[in-house]
């Protein structure tokens, strides 16, 4: 069983991706840890909680950081186009919801819930690295007893989809996703190499509500606004993205690997580019050396992905 902490920014992949951890028999969901990007922070926490209350989740919401680690880097607005004004597709959620979060904020959250299972905890984030860098920043030792940490984000052998360079959770707090990729524990990072690769056909979405009833009928609407903004990329669909990085918790035998430290551009033109000195290829001293070797996903079974979450969502979670 592996012990997962989400922390996301939702967002529409964002409730596809909680669905599948809160379905899927060998996962325990601990913690959901909230992170602004898709919306802000008090519409991503708010999103979270009406999730947590419509899909009857027992994991706490712990509420993260409005602002990136460098509070001086300025405001990129939300993305309403792809994930509605709402940041869940327009499906009308309600201003408030009668649930509380967590006490303690979500940086907080992960080094409590870390320390209290210590080599047990997976930490999945599918939006900006910001919880997990400032969780580093307040407790460096946590790095020591995180079994996994599971990331979306960046491009390594393609463009990026916010700029030419950078992929837009990486955009969104480079400084935040360089302290995560340098730190000494063990990273995953499954980017848009592969993630652009698994499309989540309408076909397949309407078997899924099919077989999965209320909820999978309210993930449906909530992915409708996402499908018709993927027109414009996909002949029919919406690509999965943080679903990938929650399948590969499960079912790693299903993405192929690269090792190499990682390092982000914090500046410039190519700001937020992700960039990898692969452990095979041989360079001159760099700002790469003496630095942890990390995973990057270059390859992925696309079809046996969309197979597992489509079955998972459409199956009902193990009590």
């Amino acid at each position: 069983m592996h012990k997962v902490i989400f922390d996301t920014d939702p967002g529409v992949d964002d409730a596809m991706a909680l669905l599948f951890l809160h379905h899927h028999p060998d996962i325990d969901l601990i913690g959901i840890t909230t992170i602004f990007g898709n919306a802000s922070i008090e519409t991503t926490t708010r999103n979270a909680l009406y999730l947590k209350r419509k899909w009857d989740i027992a994991a706490p919401v712990a509420r993260g950081l409005g602002e990136t680690l460098d509070p001086t880097r300025p405001h990129v607005g939300w993305p309403t186009s792809i994930h509605g004004d709402d940041g869940l597709g327009n499906i009308g959620v309600p201003e408030t919801v009668d649930l509380s979060c967590d006490p303690r904020p979500a940086h907080r959250f992960i080094i409590d819930t870390v320390r209290a299972h210590p080599g047990e905890v997976t930490l999945v984030a599918v939006g900006r690295m910001t919880n997990l860098a400032l969780a580093l920043r307040d407790d460096p030792g946590i790095a020591a007893l995180v079994k996994n940490v599971v990331i979306m984000g960046g491009a390594f052998d393609m463009r990026g989809n916010i700029t030419p360079a950078a992929e837009a959770n990486i955009h969104g707090d480079p400084e935040a996703a360089d302290a995560v990729m340098t730190a000494p524990w063990p990273v995953v990072v499954v980017g848009l190499d592969v993630t652009e690769q698994t499309v989540m056909t309408r076909a397949r979405l309407a078997a899924i509500v099919a077989a999965g009833g209320e909820r999978a009928k309210l993930l449906s609407d909530i992915s409708l606004f996402y499908v018709d903004f993927y027109e414009q990329h996909v002949e029919d669909g919406m690509v999965v993205h943080d679903s990938c990085a929650c399948v590969y918790v499960v079912a790693p035998h299903l993405f192929t690997l690269r090792s190499g430290a990682i390092r982000v551009v914090c500046g410039g033109i190519a700001d937020g580019q992700t960039i990898q000195k692969a452990d095979d290829h041989q360079f001159p001293p760099s700002a790469w050396d003496d630095l942890p070797s990390q995973n990057v996903c270059t390859g992925i079974d696309a079809e046996a992905v969309l197979d597992l979450i489509s079955q998972t969502l459409a199956s009902q979670p193990v009590a």
